[in-house]
């Protein structure tokens, strides 16, 4: 299950030592809905691998601010704490898979 990222928790999933994919949504958006069973899909397949969460843009305005999103959805892509990969829109399980594995 992906992670509910949160201004009050963001720190401490940063300090991981794995690479960090955040999902960036809201309840409201039609295509997050359309990508979310995916993420969460990712999330368990690679939970020994990656942490991977989910923001919602409406709770947390310092996050969404901090990667300057835009549109949502949009999923970044993080190694060593910097930006690596972003998708911006509805993506494909084989398309946001392989910015995963890319990662590793």
């Amino acid at each position: 299950m992906a992670l509910v990222v949160t201004n009050e928790n963001y720190e401490a999933l940063m300090a991981s030592d794995k690479p960090v994919v955040i999902d960036f949504w809201a309840e409201w958006c039609g295509p997050c809905r359309m990508i979310g069973p995916i993420i969460e899909e990712l999330a368990e397949e690679y939970k020994d691998k990656v942490v991977i969460g989910k923001c919602d843009v409406d709770s947390n305005d310092d996050i969404v601010a901090q990667y300057r999103v835009r549109n949502i959805p949009t999923v970044v892509f993080i190694k060593g704490g910097a930006v690596v990969d972003k998708v911006v829109g509805a993506a494909s399980k084989d398309a946001l898979k392989a910015k995963v594995e890319a990662l590793l």
